[in-house]
């Protein structure tokens, strides 16, 4: 139940409790609607309305109100994130940690996050002051430019105000023994920014970002923090050049499907659409041995086409598949390896989360590594399928009988035609030259929307606004991440690391072969410890001139890397997809990552195919 909800049936819940615990969701649900909404009119409106009113010109300011409407989503909806703890961090080392050390870090954690806020927001509210006294208008709707910075000091004050509660809630949990060596290992990690002297730039940097990563610091707020220690120590950049980067380095249409695609898996899964995939599925595939297994993959494959995201579609094939498959005497580790690796598809197949970032950080047609996407994806399916039927077949497991007809195929397919349509909107509005992949990302949302509530009417209005805050916060998190790792970026750009890197790496080998198979080595290494999108944003500027250097293509690097880190979702410790499905299917995760491993091999002999081929993957791209 909602705490909306909650303090409606419990008088004794005050106002202020009340609005402390949904402070942040009134504006995450108006700004990221409102958002969707405009993209979708700006796209609709080409088409649609011009056609029945010839005369009617398309207003130039619904993109620009569009894009300051996502910005307020985001930073309204990290304080939600600090309240829920559901930023993307590392936790190999907390995992491992006792109770009482575990609270110990947390406060650590509050303590370092805090610090960077609280700058943020002092020195947003200079820049405030400077757009107040030299009055800047925005290109299209010409109001003040000081009117969207406002959610600057407004979103980092409410992150503020979390992470005191936060920190203060912790602090009674840990006790004063533990607070005051959190404090003081604090005090320890700062002092070099103050007082160290002739430090090295990319020392400071890569050290600070390290130590933060282990304490178990957001990764995005590591990035913040490095970079702020390096300016402060190093006096690389003017401290104010924080104030203005978190709104300048989000404010770009092509972000902005990231959290439209996210809408749209969400609201498609909530309202629907994946259970009739998987109907459909079922009923193709259902009665060869391990039927109900080939149907979880073939389902992944199809809603990986709808939602973008591997634990989306783990979420929402897993939650029917694997009580299914246990229910039906298959083995629960094989059942919950089966839905974790086929969910990698989901950040493969089209529209990919993944490949949206990689397109902004590398400055690669989105379309095209879309395209790239799919023959992997299929490929990954298809042995995925393969080594189900067979192991299946050596244990037993046999479909289920079930009257087939052409007759009852088509009622499948009737059925699941509002789901089916969704990638035939995204990739034919996409390669058809009608929609942008942001302009796709927001009519599929809005279509999913529309299913949901008025066709399948699996979505009422507080789910659907529940699964609007679900979607805003989720985005938020990797938003925030490209918005830090941008500062970041900044000073490796300065200090030329991309270069450097390129010359040692080139150093130890200039053969593309050897190259490619240890950058691949490399990716594997860290998608087991660290999020794709993360690893996507900062290897990127610096992996990418070296493979560049060998005549690699941009698009088939991207390619591979986001498959090599697709493989993380299923890698331990940090397999997001494993805990996804562990989670469903109630075992362990140390369990779980020994039973997926054959599913593991295959998926790396598709990765070195790919990779050595680049024809395989590159068929489909112009």
């Amino acid at each position: 139940m909602s705490s909306t909800s909650e303090a409606l049936l419990n008088p004794k819940k005050n106002i202020l409790t009340l609005l402390n615990d949904n402070i942040e969701k009134p504006i995450i649900i108006v700004t990221l609607l409102g958002s969707l909404l405009l993209i979708t009119y700006q796209c609709l409106g080409r088409y649609v309305l011009t056609k029945f009113f010839p005369d009617m010109i398309m207003p130039a300011w619904t993109e620009e109100a569009a894009r300051f409407l996502f910005i307020w989503s985001t930073y309204s909806a990290i304080p939600l994130t600090i309240k829920l703890r559901n930023n993307i961090r590392v936790d190999i080392i907390y995992d491992r940690l006792s109770p009482s050390l575990q609270g110990m870090t947390w406060i650590m954690v509050d303590i370092a996050f805090l610090a960077l806020s609280s700058v943020i927001l002092y020195t947003s509210f200079g820049y405030l002051g400077m757009q107040l006294e030299y009055a800047q208008y925005t290109a299209a709707l010409r109001i003040p430019y000081y009117i969207p910075y406002i959610i600057l000091p407004l979103g980092f004050g409410l992150m503020v105000l979390r992470l005191l509660q936060d920190l203060v809630a912790q602090v009674q949990r840990s006790g004063l023994n533990l607070t005051v060596l959190a404090c003081v290992l604090c005090g320890i990690i700062a002092f070099p920014i103050f007082y160290a002297k002739d430090v090295d730039v990319l020392t400071l940097l890569f050290g600070y970002f390290v130590v933060f990563l282990v304490i178990g610091v957001p990764i995005a707020i590591c990035l913040g923090l490095a970079t702020l220690a390096t300016i402060i120590c190093a006096d690389t950049l003017p401290v104010n050049y924080i104030a203005q980067i978190p709104f300048t380095s989000i404010d770009s249409m092509p972000i902005m499907a990231i959290p439209f695609f996210i809408a749209g898996g969400v609201f498609m899964g909530a309202g629907g659409l994946s259970k009739r995939l998987l109907t459909l599925a079922d009923y193709m595939l259902g009665s060869l041995p391990g039927g109900i297994a080939l149907a979880s993959i073939g389902a992944s494959m199809f809603f990986a086409a709808i939602s973008g995201s591997g634990p989306a579609t783990v979420a929402a094939i897993g939650m029917l598949t694997i009580p299914a498959m246990i229910e039906r005497g298959y083995d629960k580790l094989f059942a919950c390896s089966v839905v974790a690796a086929a969910g990698c598809i989901g950040v493969m197949i089209p529209p990919s989360n993944p490949f949206v970032v990689y397109g902004i950080t590398a400055q690669a047609s989105i379309g095209k590594l879309f395209l790239g996407g799919i023959i992997p994806g299929i490929l990954t399916g298809l042995v995925l399928m393969l080594y189900t039927y067979l192991y299946s077949k050596k244990r037993g497991w046999k479909g289920v009988d079930q009257k087939r007809s052409p007759t009852l195929l088509v009622r499948a397919i009737w059925d699941a035609k509002w789901a089916l349509l969704v990638p035939v909107i995204v990739l034919g509005g996409i390669y058809g030259g009608i929609m942008t992949p942001t302009e796709a990302a927001a009519v599929a949302a809005v279509y999913g929307i529309v299913a949901g509530l008025w066709i399948y009417k699996e979505l009422n209005l507080r789910s659907f606004l529940d699964s609007v805050v679900d979607a805003g916060s989720s985005s938020a998190a990797i938003i925030f991440l490209i918005a830090l790792a941008t500062l970041f970026g900044n000073i490796m750009a300065i200090e030329g690391v991309p270069e450097k890197m390129a010359r040692i790496i080139l150093s130890i080998s200039d053969d593309k072969i050897i190259v490619l198979l240890m950058i691949n080595l490399f990716l594997l290494f860290v998608g087991t410890f660290m999020e794709a999108l993360a690893a996507i944003v900062i290897l990127t500027p610096v992996l990418l001139p070296v493979v560049q250097k060998l005549g690699v293509d941009p698009v088939h690097f991207g390619i591979i890397m986001v498959v090599n880190l697709a493989i993380g979702f299923v890698t331990p410790p940090v397999g997001v997809n494993l805990f996804v499905a562990s989670g469903i299917g109630k075992t362990k995760i140390a369990e779980l990552g020994i039973a997926i491993l054959p599913m593991l091999g295959l998926m790396i002999a598709v990765l070195l195919l790919i990779t050595y081929i680049p024809a395989v993957p590159m068929i489909l791209v112009p």
